[in-house]
């Protein structure tokens, strides 16, 4: 048995790959939208966050000889668990990282930082109406060192996070609750409505839309501030699917 950690466009991609091999697999996702997402492709989901004690405890009741980690690639803590367990109980881990494109980005206005803290600091230099392309996962962080900017957030469009976006004090006309990816033309839109003087971003890749990010800031003439993904050892890891599912 084969389990999934997903909750990202990879991870159905692997669901369907899996699906045309008629190999059988469960899948593990954090959110109710994630669920939702993994539905069409399998009724096999286990929702919610396990720590290291429930991840042992679910991979030995379930019988699971493979963990294929498709989780966000900011998603370091579900990836420690997830090694430190797999080598304990002698399971096979297999790591699916979406390609990087950073060294493929040509744009002198593109600013690579390594942390949150050091994003906020250099966008706060940059301009006063910030455009958060970043997801609903740190708003909180950024409401708290960027308050006193004029803050633009994009997140899914779900009420529990838009409930937690009022929370935090975000007005209507300050939110864009949409589904990504976009477009170049629709991240330019975005970034010309909201009158945004620079745009943060994480390094997405492919899948999260990042060249058109990119692109739409270029072509406004905007700075635009990329969180670059954490620095982690995976112990066997794939950077194209087709390798990922030959070596099942």
């Amino acid at each position: 048995m084969i389990l999934v950690l997903g909750g990202t466009s990879d991870s159905l991609q692997i669901c369907e790959r899996l699906n045309k091999r008629q190999q059988a697999y469960l899948v593990s996702v954090t959110s109710a939208y994630g669920k939702e997402l993994c539905l069409p492709y399998t009724d096999q989901v286990q929702l919610g966050k396990m720590n290291e004690h429930e991840m042992k405890s679910f991979l030995l009741e379930n019988h699971i000889e493979t963990v294929i980690d498709a989780t966000h690639p900011y998603a370091i803590e579900v990836s420690q668990i997830a090694q430190k367990v797999t080598q304990a109980l002698n399971v096979t881990y297999k790591r699916y990282e979406r390609p990087s494109l950073l060294e493929e980005m040509s744009y002198s206005k593109l600013h690579v930082v390594s942390s949150l803290e050091e994003a906020c600091e250099l966008v706060a230099s940059l301009g006063e109406r910030i455009f958060l392309a970043t997801g609903s996962k740190h708003l909180a962080f950024f409401k708290e060192r960027l308050g006193h900017k004029m803050l633009f957030a994009r997140v899914l469009p779900t009420s529990q996070v838009l409930g937690e976006c009022e929370a935090l004090g975000f007005q209507a006309d300050h939110l864009i609750a949409m589904k990504g990816p976009f477009s170049e033309d629709m991240n330019r839109a975005f970034f010309s409505a909201t009158l945004s003087d620079v745009v943060l971003t994480k390094e997405s890749g492919k899948e999260g839309g990042f060249i058109e990010k990119v692109e739409a800031a270029k072509a406004l003439d905007i700075p635009i501030v990329v969180i670059k993904r954490p620095c982690f050892n995976y112990r066997c890891v794939f950077h194209h699917l087709d390798e990922l599912i030959e070596s099942l």
